[in-house]
């Protein structure tokens, strides 16, 4: 197990002296893990694509959000191997949800599979799936070789952040996550992941407002601290709430350095993540009480991705690195007999397993 030190994440926050670790940047792929292309990851990641890519082109019966996982993991996939069939999967699944927003009201929202339906005016809709589904479109949006397509996905992401912005983001940097009748206040997931949203389409438009966006996201994040999630308990979903806050941290890693205070504080919730993930990863022999196949479980399998973001930006990076393996090797175990069977895990390991073997690779924000 890891811990990085409370006085070497102190140093971290003071952006390293002369003389000091170097922080990279995570899009140019440097630090530890910018060589991880070694067999014993690429194969059980290519054959868990191989397995889900029925299960995406079906009609799904799937809540939309468990798909956007194992869509951002398949689109790296396909940068990594050049198997078309990979990324031909992920423009059917994203053509399909650009079709449904196309009749959702209000106008920009996407459809879950589950809720508020394409047509109608009432039910449930939310922010927390639905930055998800936006999360994948975009993915697909980057890496279409057909510029109409191209076109037609990135003003689906545009339209659907302006439907949050407008109507969502709160003065305290938190977001709703829309039209939910049991809590109407800022919460965790919704914050978290339309935080990292934010971040990449800052990143694509250099519009400043999205990075003020994801900064006072994590803002928002940091004041409230993960294990104070509420409306869905931090004790009852700790792997679900880990997973969603920390990928408006992972997305923003460049940006969030950039602005002192706001890295100081981050750091300290990132250093109390790797604390928890450190007593609770069965891989890297902790004995926690959560079943990977669980509905919240299952997010375990995401939670070595942000190791391997954080390995490039954090002390002890290599460090970090290897613990990430221990554990996405576990998974991969419990992954091999059936990686359908046990989809929602396999969806979220697919996007750990994306970064391990392409790091920068889930953010990418280029054609080339």
């Amino acid at each position: 197990m890891t811990r990085i030190d409370r006085r070497t994440f102190l140093a971290a926050a003071g952006l390293a002296t002369a003389g000091g670790w170097q922080l990279a940047r995570a899009a140019e792929g440097e630090g530890p893990t910018s060589a991880a292309k070694d067999e014993r990851f690429r194969g059980p990641f290519l054959r868990i694509c191989d397995a889900l890519c029925p299960v995406l082109d079906a009609e799904s019966k799937n809540q939309f959000y468990k798909d956007s996982y194992a869509v951002r993991g398949l689109a790296v996939a396909h940068d990594l191997a050049g198997k078309k069939e990979y990324l031909d999967v992920c423009r059917r699944w994203a053509g399909r949800m650009v079709d449904y927003q196309d009749r959702m009201d209000p106008p920009g929202a996407y459809f879950m599979n589950y809720g508020r339906r394409p047509g109608k005016k009432n039910g449930h809709w939310y922010i927390g799936d639905s930055s998800s589904i936006a999360l994948a479109v975009q993915a697909v949006g980057v890496r279409s070789p057909d510029p109409a397509e191209k076109t037609r996905l990135k003003r689906s992401v545009a339209a659907y952040a302006k439907l949050v912005i407008d109507n969502f983001v709160r003065p305290t940097g938190g977001v709703t996550d829309g039209h939910w009748p049991e809590f109407n206040g800022e919460w965790w997931c919704s914050t978290g992941i339309f935080g990292s949203l934010c971040f990449l389409l800052h990143e694509e438009t250099g519009d400043e407002k999205y990075l003020k966006l994801g900064e006072g996201a994590v803002g928002w994040l940091n004041r409230q601290r993960f294990e104070n999630s509420k409306h869905i308990d931090f004790k009852e979903a700790a792997p679900s709430v880990l997973m969603y806050v920390f990928e408006a941290y992972s997305a923003g890693m460049s940006r969030l350095k950039q602005n002192p205070t706001l890295w100081k504080e981050s750091l300290v919730e990132i250093n109390r993540a790797l604390e928890w993930m450190a007593a609770n990863q069965k891989g890297r022999g902790a004995e926690g009480p959560w079943d990977y196949d669980s509905q919240w479980g299952s997010k375990l399998g995401g939670l070595p991705f942000h190791l391997y973001v954080w390995s490039r930006w954090l002390p002890d990076g290599k460090q970090l690195a290897a613990e990430a393996d221990r554990e996405l090797a576990y998974i991969g175990r419990r992954l091999a007999d059936d990686p359908a069977k046990h989809y929602q895990l396999a969806a979220f390991a697919m996007m750990s397993y994306a970064e391990r073997l392409r790091p920068g690779g889930v953010y990418r924000m280029t054609t080339a």
